[in-house]
This record gives C-alpha cells, sequence and structure tokens, in this order.
C-alpha cells in the first residue's frame, strides 16, 4: 500500500509539473477559455485538477484554428468567409448611414475650448 502511495504522489507529481511547462510554453492564443496567465495559475494552484482542466477544457487541440477572444465579428475572418459578398456591403452602407447619421445628430462646436460664454 505504501509502494502505491508513493508512485501515485510521483506521478501525480511529475504530472503537475508537465501540466504547468506545457500550459507555460504554448503561445496565448492556443489557450481557450480565459487567459494565458489565469490558466498557469490554475494548473499550478491546483495540481492534479488544474492539469486535467489544462488538457480537457484549456488547450486548444492541434488542427484546430486558432482564435482570438475579442476579436469583432466585422474583422474576424472565419466570420467573413461565411457571409457572402452583397451581405457584407449592406453592412456596410447600414454602417455608414448609422454614422452619417451621428453626425446630423451632433454637429461640431466652433472653437476649441468647448466652454461656453
Amino acid at each position: 500500500m505504501a509502494r502505491f502511495l508513493i508512485v501515485g504522489g510521483f506521478l501525480a507529481a511529475v504530472f503537475w509539473i508537465f501540466s504547468v511547462v506545457d500550459c507555460a510554453v504554448q503561445p496565448p492564443t492556443r489557450h481557450r477559455g480565459v487567459r494565458k496567465g489565469v490558466w498557469i495559475a490554475i494548473v499550478a494552484l491546483l495540481p492534479v485538477i488544474g492539469g486535467i482542466l489544462w488538457f480537457a477544457l484549456g488547450r486548444a487541440r492541434p488542427g484546430e484554428e486558432p482564435r482570438d477572444l475579442y476579436v469583432p465579428l466585422d474583422d474576424d475572418p472565419s466570420h467573413l468567409r461565411r457571409i457572402s459578398e452583397a451581405e457584407q456591403d449592406q453592412r456596410i452602407r447600414e454602417l455608414e448611414a448609422e454614422l452619417a447619421k451621428l453626425d446630423d445628430d451632433h454637429p461640431k462646436e466652433n472653437g476649441s475650448s468647448g466652454e461656453r460664454s
């Protein structure tokens, strides 16, 4: 029984070290869910459970397209490939009309200070 605990503890320590190193060396684009620093903290503070979470949820799979978490749809290439050119043109016209309306609603003030007399 003591041998089992020693071997199990050794394997847990090796898995924990491997998980921390793997998480730390992956580029930020390969981290899913939360930022790289948060994943490192999770793996380091929760030795076995953190490593399991990292490999099950946090690490992007090989062949999976790396994706920034904060890319707006108008700048996301995968989203732009899914919509047609006509839909893109229509969206651009809608945005230009919105901007023109905002400019009409808020005319520029004369003078640079913006203070009233």
